[in-house]
């Protein structure tokens, strides 16, 4: 409801006098609009501009420019960023330590984005790490996740999580997915479903012990959709063939961390977590139901009319998770 709504509804009904409602209008003329957060996403914006941006303008000249002086100066801006955040450091704290500014935060964060960069760069250019991809993909969660922890950046966190992701991908099933096309190759993806599990275990720990209690939903969010993508893809490709695990486990997998992500999300309010835990039950029950469909009997005339039933039943069902949101999620 507007503001105005709800000044002529409390005034119908005698609890709020006329010459409060004139004072309360009048204060929201007045106030001002607060552009904290789109200026955030413009700064944010034009970090990634200028990263993809110098990428562009190096590559096009670097015969000109030459690779050490483009390491150099890789080098010195990251230091740069990195020794303005660390001048500009709060104490350290498990609780969520007070921002010395946005500067210091996208500082930090243009740092990291500046680390890999270099890394990357030495390894094309130099092949520093050689042949051994797991340490190149280690080293940068290795930096990361200590940074986010001591200057309390939840976006060097994430970057911290996927790089760690990336490491355990390389490290089971090195290039699969460039050289075999088969990146959900069994053992991959039972890796990946338990480090989705652990990062799932580290959030609700983190909140349960309040250590930085604040990042749980960053784990929990990234852990629970690396947990259930890989584990939907293996359904969704299984083969009587293949040595991972069969539907009977990945099913009940799926809908026991999407009913927790569904319990988590109404108590913390989440929407994005909400719909997640319904999105990829969805999956999962609409696979079941089409193969049991086809175990019985086929698409014959009953096995379509099901379809038939279940496809606006569960269209319904979506329009109606849409307009109870906020009574789901407990929100007033």
């Amino acid at each position: 409801m507007s503001p105005e709504s709800i000044l002529a509804e409390l005034q119908a009904q005698h609890l709020l006098p006329p010459e409060q409602a004139a004072l309360i209008r009048a204060d929201e003329a007045r106030r001002p609009f607060s552009l904290h957060r789109e200026l955030r996403l413009v700064l944010y914006l034009g970090i990634v501009t200028l990263s993809g941006g110098l990428g562009v303008l190096i590559y096009e000249n670097i015969d000109y420019i030459g690779h050490g002086v483009v390491v150099a100066g890789i080098a010195g801006l990251m230091l740069l960023c990195l020794g303005y955040a660390f001048r500009h450091r709060q104490p350290f704290t498990w609780a969520e330590a007070p921002k010395a500014g946005f500067l210091p935060d996208y500082a930090l964060l243009l740092g990291c984005l500046l680390f890999v960069s270099l890394e990357t760069y030495l390894q094309v250019q130099y092949g520093v790490f050689g042949t051994r991809y797991g340490l190149a993909t280690l080293l940068p969660a290795l930096v990361f996740l200590p940074l986010a922890y001591r200057f309390d950046h939840r976006g060097v966190l994430a970057m911290g999580i996927t790089a760690l992701a990336a490491w355990v991908g390389v490290s089971i099933q090195p290039l699969s997915a460039f050289v075999t096309n088969d990146f959900w190759h069994s053992r991959l993806s039972t890796a990946a479903m338990l480090l989705g599990l652990g990062l799932m275990a580290a959030g609700l720990l983190s909140e349960q012990h309040g250590r930085k209690a604040h990042f749980a939903f960053t784990y929990l969010s990234l852990g629970s959709n690396l947990l259930l993508i890989a584990a939907t893809a293996t359904l969704l490709a299984f083969t009587p063939d293949d040595a991972g695990l069969p539907p009977l486990v990945l099913v009940p997998l799926i809908l026991l961390v999407c009913a927790a992500l569904v319990w988590y999300a109404r108590r913390t309010h989440s929407y994005l977590l909400l719909l997640m835990g319904v999105g990829y039950a969805y999956v999962a029950v609409t696979y079941t139901l089409v193969r049991l469909i086809d175990a019985v009997g086929g698409f014959n005339e009953a096995g379509f009319t099901l379809m038939l039933l279940y496809i606006p039943l569960s269209a319904f069902g979506v329009v109606w998770l849409f307009l109870n949101i906020k009574k789901i999620l407990r929100l007033k």
